[in-house]
């Protein structure tokens, strides 16, 4: 049996407190493909490398059984807030 997204979910929600996290499976149920948006402050002062490794070092007992993680984002709360105000519809002038 593989991962499931739960225990992605609590694997990253215990260890980097996500202020986000949307983790989705992939490998269309066995577990061993995952996708994964999180907002963290720890990824503050942080580059996209960093982030994406201190991702795999939270999910390390995980990583043993996953084959595929596609880390989609990896923002601090700003930059998230940021992203969602540049996406909101703007209202007709």
């Amino acid at each position: 049996m593989g991962v499931t997204k739960e225990q992605v979910e609590s694997s990253l929600t215990s260890k980097l407190k996500p202020s986000h996290l949307e983790v989705i499976d992939t490998s269309g149920g066995c577990g061993a493909s995952f996708a994964v948006e999180i907002v963290s402050e720890q990824f503050e002062g942080k580059r996209l490398l960093e982030r994406h490794r201190i991702v795999n070092a939270a999910l390390e007992e995980e990583m043993k059984q996953i084959h595929a993680l596609s880390i989609k984002k990896a923002q601090t709360p700003e930059q998230w807030k940021q992203q969602q105000e540049a996406e909101k519809p703007k209202p007709d002038a």
